[in-house]
């Protein structure tokens, strides 16, 4: 347990104890895990309406090439990630990982294309170590720099794009990923359309000094509620989400986990900028070969949860190994028991049946196709 009197606060912090939110340690930071209304009203009114997020633990980067010219800074990032940078369009943002020399993961992030720069955001408990892996591998040709100085907050939901309308009409435009800058209760802001959740919304980057007056405008709507880590757990979860720390690792490669999708042709053998990353040898084989292991969706039978670390046999009496679950509990929104994790190959296939291990028993378990709910992103 972290020490309280050393964890974090973020601008909105202040806010959260006005809304009677439970505070928790996460990623050195007090954070929001519930508030009065309880996690499972605050998953079921997400995916109904319209959840606030704070967000502003996680890191926010940008990278602003020495030349001047957005090309070299897409290219000196390339080396560190299997994404396509050079290809991302401006006002565009991608879904990305930094791996190691191993082939595993060091940390998921999001990259956008800013015009004359990019802007990163990374994880919570990663970010001094991305800093630091940035600084190290693009110092040379880009000047790498934390915001410190800039909230963030995710606004999901169905009614989340008529929610933000009222604020600044434009949303209306904008698709999945798209990113721009516009104001907000006279603020401006940077605005993504994305999030962790499966549903349609946007991720709010807002200057610190502005953060609570930008968050009380929108919690103002009747259409929208405070939502903690709790239910944004629960949520990410659902949509079939890594959490990194729990389903991605430095020990896990893009491949196993099924994030190939992430990998774009260009970074591919035969691509015009094949492999160049950290691991590519190994994660470029696996695309070609296959792995031993895969990242599953999994269907507890009964009403049980399973969770993460609980073992996975593919016998009743606990002979045979068959993998690990890495993230579980109850699904709201399916209203039954949702796990992931890593299973053999031979065991991967949709319908399998395995059995968990929780408290000395046996209990039956499903591998399903992720993600359990409909994602409902704005193509």
């Amino acid at each position: 347990m972290e020490d309280v009197s050393t964890l974090k606060h973020t601008p909105l912090h202040a806010l959260h104890r006005s809304l009677g939110a439970r505070m928790v340690p996460f990623a050195g930071y007090d954070m929001p895990v519930q508030y009065p209304e309880g996690v499972l009203k605050e998953h079921l009114h997400t995916r109904a309406a319209a959840g606030l997020f704070d967000v502003s633990h996680m890191g926010q980067i940008v990278v602003r090439p020495k030349s001047g010219k957005i090309e070299d800074a897409a290219l000196a990032l390339e080396k560190l990630v299997p994404a396509d940078v050079l290809g991302l369009a401006e006002g565009r943002q991608r879904y990305g990982l930094f791996t190691n020399a191993a082939g595993g993961i060091l940390d998921d992030l999001m990259i956008v294309n800013r015009g004359d720069h990019l802007f990163l955001v990374v994880n919570a408990a990663c970010k001094d170590a991305d800093l630091a892996h940035l600084k190290d591998g693009l110092g040379s040709v880009c000047d790498v720099t934390m915001l410190t100085d800039r909230a963030l907050i995710a606004l999901q939901g169905p009614r989340a794009g008529a929610v933000l309308c009222e604020l600044w009409a434009d949303v209306s435009s904008m698709r999945f990923m798209d990113v721009t800058e516009a104001d907000l209760h006279d603020v401006s802001c940077i605005i993504s359309r994305s999030g962790y959740t499966g549903e349609d919304g946007f991720e709010i980057s807002i200057p610190a000094e502005a953060a609570v007056d930008v968050t009380q405008r929108l919690l103002e709507h009747p259409d929208v509620l405070p939502i903690g880590l709790g239910a944004r757990d629960s949520l990410r979860l659902e949509a079939g989400l890594c959490l990194y720390g729990n389903d991605i690792d430095t020990n896990t490669s893009p491949i196993e986990a099924g994030l190939e999708w992430a990998i774009q042709k260009s970074r591919r053998a035969g691509g015009e900028r094949a492999g160049g990353f950290p691991g590519a040898g190994r994660i470029l084989a696996e695309l070609t070969d296959g792995v031993s292991r895969r990242r599953v969706g999994l269907r507890p039978e009964g009403r049980a949860p399973v969770r993460g670390n609980a073992n996975l046999f593919a016998d009743e009496e606990g002979r045979t190994a068959a993998g690990t679950v890495t993230s579980g509990g109850f699904g709201p929104s399916v209203d039954g028991p949702v796990a992931m994790g890593y299973v053999d190959a031979e065991h991967a296939e949709v319908g399998t049946r395995l059995f968990a291990e929780v408290r000395g028993k046996y209990l039956p378990i499903a591998v399903t196709a992720l993600p359990f709910i409909k994602q409902t992103y704005k193509r």
